[in-house]
């Protein structure tokens, strides 16, 4: 039988209806397209998905569970790699890794392994009301910093193997960016939900609202017991461009926009959070978390919204789907244009910050592509006098985030990077023993998947140490 050279579709919602609510945008395949699409796979040899994975799921083994509609076999497979599945299969981008080197991309379409994966996730979600089993405890405790990807996934691979696991998590709600900052429409938080529950099944204890650097520090940890630390504490510093203007009310970084959104539940009516609705709303920046601002401002009742790029459509980092789904609803790109000044008015009547006034408007410099950079991209260069206006009430600040530097500030001689990350060698130890680091933590805000493999990483590390112990 010929093989189809075009993966299946993903099903989704219309643009017009979907830009103006909160339900999930990805539908998900029905088991008529699930099985159309892993008919696809060639069950190559040299398997080259799952040496592109970033926890080594055997992709080919699961695929094959689902042609012979095994599909709670092929759940356990991959939960064999990975303990967030539900998630990994929405938000994974896998046309850069496991897709990215499939065989069947050689001469066509590769096969659509991460929607797949979210497939399978969700059958067993919606179909197994069996608990997760703890195995038998080895006697060994371990701590881990924020539950977060990374934290969740380390504690997951220690807990399968009999460890005593607790998750400090500085916020009420577990999660980590998974709740705080990926929107509803592309990660229902029930999913995230699901995915811990099953964490404490084995379990894994988590304790929220500790702020480890301030309620407890890295030594008082060891002092409690524990023989080892993981820290996968995020990258929750906001970066900003140091221009006039950014503290004028109406100003916001994308962390603190989205976190508003999502975990405040502002866009529910009946949440009274405190946020901009409505207007017109600039989005500084490229990557999936402007697209993720841009498209919340939209669904909160923004009347348009614009992302500002300094570079082409063609280095846009934010994953092609995503920035094709911001297209479809209605987002103005304007690329080639960098920020220079936010202009704002003054409202003496308000008695927030009289003097700071209000955002009416971003004042804009249009760019052209020099050579390239270090990373080999072109470098954007102003065009002198090309400045102009773009009428908003809202900005929200897209740069990219850094390590929050309070536990290196309250762990003597754990050594961090220029950037404030946390200095680790290949198998994710730090300069203190037995403190152990992943996730954006370590390399600054990256994507979810990678801070799970750090996260598989330092658990099997941290069992080799502790079994030596």
């Amino acid at each position: 039988m010929a093989l189809e050279p075009k993966k299946n579709a993903m099903p989704t919602q219309d643009p017009a209806l979907r830009a103006h609510n909160f339900n999930e945008v990805a539908l998900g395949y029905t088991e008529e397209i699930a099985l159309s699409e892993a008919k696809r796979c060639l069950n190559c040899k040299n398997r080259p998905c799952v040496k592109g994975c970033p926890v080594n799921i055997d992709i080919p083994s699961f695929i094959m569970q689902v042609k012979n509609k095994d599909y709670e076999g092929a759940y356990q497979t991959i939960t064999k790699s990975s303990s967030l599945p539900a998630v990994c299969g929405r938000v994974c981008p896998q046309e850069n890794q496991c897709e990215g080197v499939c065989t069947m991309g050689i001469k066509f379409e590769s096969v659509g392994i991460g929607r797949l994966e979210r497939f399978v996730a969700d059958w067993h979600n919606s179909h197994s009301t069996a608990a997760a089993v703890p195995p038998a405890s080895n006697g060994h405790r371990v701590a881990v910093v924020g539950a977060g990807p990374s934290g969740l996934t380390c504690a997951g691979d220690l807990a399968k193997k009999g460890y005593k696991v607790t998750i400090y998590e500085a916020l009420h709600t577990a999660g980590g960016v998974l709740v705080y900052g990926i929107p509803e429409f592309r990660l229902p938080k029930a999913i995230v939900a699901k995915e811990v529950g099953t964490l404490k099944e084995l379990g894994v204890d988590i304790e929220t609202n500790v702020v480890i650097g301030k309620t407890l520090t890295i030594d008082e940890l060891f002092e409690m017991g524990y023989e080892a630390v993981f820290v996968g504490s995020g990258a929750g510093l906001p970066m900003f461009m140091g221009i006039p203007g950014e503290a004028l009310n109406g100003v916001y970084s994308a962390n603190e926009f989205l976190t508003r959104s999502n975990l405040m539940k502002a866009y529910r009516d009946k949440n009274d959070t405190p946020i901009m609705k409505g207007g017109r709303v600039a989005v500084v920046g490229g990557g999936n978390v402007a697209m993720d601002a841009a498209r919340t401002a939209l669904r909160l009742g923004a009347e348009k919204v614009y992302i500002v790029y300094r570079r082409s459509m063609a280095e846009l980092p934010a994953r092609r789907e995503e920035v094709e789904h911001a297209e479809e609803e209605g987002i103005d790109f304007r690329i080639l244009c960098n920020p220079v000044e936010i202009l704002g008015y003054n409202n003496p009547d308000d008695k927030r910050d009289p003097k700071n006034g209000f955002v009416r408007a971003i004042r804009c410099i249009k760019m052209e592509l020099g050579e390239p950079d270090e990373r080999g991209r072109r470098r954007p260069i102003p065009v002198p006098g090309s400045e102009f206006e773009l009428d908003v009430d809202t900005v929200v600040m897209s740069l990219g985030t850094s390590p929050n530097p309070l536990i290196k500030n309250t762990t003597p001689g754990l050594e961090v990077n220029k950037h404030g990350g946390i200095i680790v060698n290949e198998d994710g130890l730090s300069s203190r023993s037995a403190v152990y680091a992943g996730g954006d933590a370590v390399t600054g805000a990256a994507t979810v998947i990678s801070a799970m493999g750090a996260g598989k990483v330092a658990a099997a590390s941290i069992d080799e140490y502790l079994m030596k112990k």
